[in-house]
C-alpha cells in the first residue's frame, strides 16, 4: 500500500526554489569579487596549510579580471536575496510553520543520533517528524546566517555611510573575514544538504516539488478473525 502524506506548503517551496539559484549567483558574484584581493588563508607559522584560493583555481573557472562585473550583479541580486529571506520569514511566522523549525532541547541530542546514524556508528535512528533534530539546527542556523551575511555585506559595502554598522561589526576588514566565513558555511551547506537529499530518495526530493511525500510499503492493519465456535458433538 502506499500513503500520501502532506509535507510542504507551496509558499515555502517558492522561497526554497528561488533561493537556490540567488544564494549560487551571491557565491559565484562574490568569488568574482573576493579574486581582486584574495588575502585569507590557514597558515601555522610559515607554513600555509590553505590559501583562498590557488591561482589555478581562478584559471580554471575563468575567474580572473571580472571584478566590475562581480560587484554588479552582487549588488543587484543582494536584494533579491534579502527580500525572499524577509518573506521567507514573514511567512514562517505568520502560517506557524516556525514551530517546526524551532530546535528545541530534544534537537541538540537528536542531531547526534542522527550523525552516528549516517555514519553508520550506530543503527539507532531517533523518530522521524516533518525535520528530525539535525535539520531543525541546520535550517534555523541558515536564517541566522543570511542575517549575518545582510549586515557585514552592507558594512562592508557602504562602510563609509553606514559607518556605524561597520563599527558593530568590529570593523571593515573583520567584517569582511565574518562574511567570507559565512560564504565557506553556505557552500558546506549545499554540499551535506544535496548529499543529503540523495540518500533521502525521490521521494523526499518530490515532496519540495509537489509538497507531498509518496510513502510505500504501508503494511495494511490485519483483521482478527472471529473465534470460530466449535460444533456440539452429539453422543448416540
Amino acid at each position: 500500500m502506499k500513503e500520501i502524506e502532506k509535507k510542504h506548503p507551496l509558499a515555502i517551496r517558492w522561497f526554497h526554489w528561488v533561493n537556490f539559484p540567488i544564494l549560487l549567483i551571491m557565491i559565484w558574484s562574490g568569488m568574482l569579487i573576493y579574486w581582486a584581493n584574495g588575502v585569507y588563508k590557514i597558515q601555522i607559522g610559515d607554513v600555509i596549510i590553505i590559501k583562498f584560493f590557488p591561482e589555478w583555481f581562478y584559471k580554471m573557472l575563468k575567474l580572473p579580471y571580472r571584478l566590475a562585473e562581480g560587484m554588479a550583479t552582487h549588488f543587484v541580486f543582494m536584494w533579491i536575496f534579502f527580500l525572499n529571506g524577509f518573506f521567507y520569514v514573514v511567512y514562517t511566522l505568520i502560517s506557524g510553520e516556525w514551530r517546526y523549525l524551532i530546535p528545541t532541547r530534544k534537537s541538540f541530542k537528536e542531531a547526534w543520533q542522527v550523525l552516528l546514524h549516517d555514519l553508520h556508528i550506530s543503527p539507532y535512528h531517533p523518530p522521524q517528524s516533518k525535520y528530525n533534530g539535525a535539520q531543525k539546527i541546520a535550517y534555523s542556523a541558515i536564517i541566522l546566517m543570511g542575517f549575518g551575511s545582510l549586515v557585514t555585506g552592507l558594512a562592508i559595502y557602504k562602510p563609509v555611510q553606514v559607518h556605524w554598522l561597520t563599527w558593530l561589526m568590529g570593523g571593515y576588514s573583520f567584517a569582511r573575514a565574518l562574511h567570507f566565513i559565512l560564504t565557506i558555511g553556505y557552500v558546506l551547506f549545499f554540499l551535506i544538504h544535496i548529499i543529503q537529499v540523495i540518500r533521502a530518495g525521490w521521494s523526499n526530493f518530490q515532496s519540495m516539488i509537489t509538497g507531498f511525500e509518496v510513502k510505500k510499503n504501508i503494511t495494511p492493519p490485519i483483521e482478527e478473525k472471529p473465534e470460530e465456535t466449535p460444533s456440539p458433538i452429539i453422543e448416540a
